[in-house]
């Protein structure tokens, strides 16, 4: 299935659940109205959300046909373990912050029309929220696309790096890098004041000092247990507050998980090359090795790649929550 059309609702099965060979969750299809990103199944409960964790992986802008065995549990579960820490007030550095985890238990009428089981653990009821049409990337360390940048324009989106820094090395301070929500393909990178000028000013800066506040405390509490948070990117809502009905920023989507942020070992940090990543590095190693074309259906995973792959985001997990 090709990334680039994540909203697929036509799939049918005799059952609700659909799972691969090796027993990863693929595709879910409970009786609700039902929109499909990459990995997750979000459906609509009326005044919330129901969102869903399955076992896909993508790469190079494919979903692929195989899937990662226990993975959406752990990304619920790692996502669950963040927002725990904002609600016990150990990350948003005294800004008020809200987030729109409701539950992470089977509601009851979902469990009255399904089989509960495959959703349990993998599982968000969430608020609804209107969307920020941006990602609020924050970056720690110079990799990926903002190495790339640095490499061509010694800056990351319009943020002028000083010369001379390595990948991988550690930035003077975190920078803010915002992108756009593509429909459809890779999200654009874009500068600070490409953002203000579509949301407006106040909003903005809002946004981007969240975000900062949320990276530097969430850093901390990682580091104490020997992982670094390289990058990440948050997705921001607003819903109207209960009492005066103006509308506040709330924290949306999966946060912090190896699908949307970089993990470290800090005791295997060594700058000046790539790192080891609590994600699907395997996956695209093996993939930019093979002879697939990236331009035709994605090869099924070895069952080689697909236990490293379940057994790294199994060790980010675990060094970070036990």
């Amino acid at each position: 299935m090709n990334a680039q059309s994540p909203d697929r609702t036509d799939d049918h099965s005799d059952s609700p659940y659909v799972y691969d060979a090796a027993g990863a969750l693929l595709q879910t299809h409970l009786p609700l109205p039902r929109r499909q990103g990459k990995v997750r199944d979000v459906y609509d409960l009326g005044d919330e959300l129901l969102i869903v964790s399955t076992d896909r992986i993508s790469a190079f802008d494919y979903i692929l046909p195989s899937g990662i065995p226990g993975k959406g549990e752990l990304l619920t579960a790692m996502s669950r373990f963040w927002f725990e820490q904002i609600d016990a007030g150990q990350i948003g550095s005294g800004r008020s912050l809200r987030h729109h985890l409701i539950s992470t238990e089977v509601p009851e009428s979902v469990a009255a029309v399904v089989d509960p089981e495959p959703l349990r653990g993998r599982i968000m009821v969430t608020r609804k929220a209107n969307v920020v049409p941006f990602e609020c990337v924050v970056r720690g360390y110079l990799e990926g696309s903002g190495w790339k940048a640095y490499q061509e324009t010694r800056s990351i989106c319009g943020v002028e790096l000083p010369e001379g820094l390595s990948q991988c090395d550690r930035l003077p301070e975190p920078i803010f890098t915002p992108a756009t929500k593509a429909e459809s393909g890779h999200d654009e990178n874009v500068s600070f004041e490409v953002m203000a000028g579509a949301i407006g000013q106040s909003l903005a800066d809002e946004l981007r000092g969240l975000s900062l506040a949320i990276y530097g405390d969430a850093s901390k509490i990682a580091a104490d247990r020997g992982i670094l948070i390289a990058d990440t990117k948050f997705e921001f809502g607003t819903v109207a507050d209960p009492v005066s009905g103006q509308p506040g920023l709330i924290l949306i989507d999966e946060v912090l998980t190896p699908d949307s942020s970089r993990f470290w070992a800090a005791d295997e940090f060594e700058p000046g090359r790539s790192q080891r990543s609590f994600d699907k590095q395997f996956v695209r190693e093996w993939l930019s090795a093979s002879d697939w074309d990236r331009n035709s259906d994605p090869p099924v995973l070895p069952a080689e790649i697909i236990e490293k792959t379940a057994a790294r985001y199994r060790e980010g997990f675990d060094r970070l929550t036990k």
